[in-house]
């Protein structure tokens, strides 16, 4: 069983980013969503595709059990057709600090304007020393997951 530890955060106001190690186009769209367990389809610039499922874990949102497998792009395009909700589209900036991977996630189409960085995680205990441009941790808000933005789009949220 695959295992995810995750920290959310939302970036500090006007901080600015260093410059991104890699930047990624994804579109994900879920299948099927409900009491923490999540499935949904991912296509990584158009040129890869995975299946992943996750469950959370009942003592935190930053812990998640997670099964990720690879599949043709073409079932991913027809998968995501299948999907009842909002397709979350997003730009993920991948920024490297020493051994951390951050993934600055910017939100488009439906949660356009929305920000989310995210960092994985050894252990739950991990200590972090978080850089200048990070802010308020959101990790255990569940509005910052991904399948709950498929369901309730940043766009409707009363900011």
């Amino acid at each position: 069983m695959g295992i995810e530890i995750e920290r959310k955060f939302l970036l500090r106001p006007g901080a600015s980013l260093p410059e991104s190690d890699e930047v990624l186009n994804m579109q994900q769209a879920y299948v099927a969503t409900g009491e923490g367990t999540s499935v949904r389809v991912r296509l990584v610039n158009m040129e890869e595709a995975f299946l992943t499922i996750k469950q959370a874990s009942k003592e935190s949102l930053a812990v998640r059990s997670e099964f990720e497998y690879p599949i043709p792009v073409e079932d991913a395009l027809e998968i995501m057709e299948l999907s009842p909700y909002f397709k979350v589209v997003k730009q993920r900036h991948i920024i490297k600090m020493g051994d951390l991977k951050w993934e600055v996630d910017f939100f488009l189409e439906e949660n356009e304007g929305l920000i989310v960085a995210e960092l994985e995680l050894p252990s739950v205990d991990a200590e972090v020393e978080l850089p200048e441009w990070i802010g308020e941790e959101v990790t255990n808000d569940k509005r910052y997951l991904n399948h709950y933005l498929a369901l309730h789009p940043y766009s409707t949220w009363n900011n």
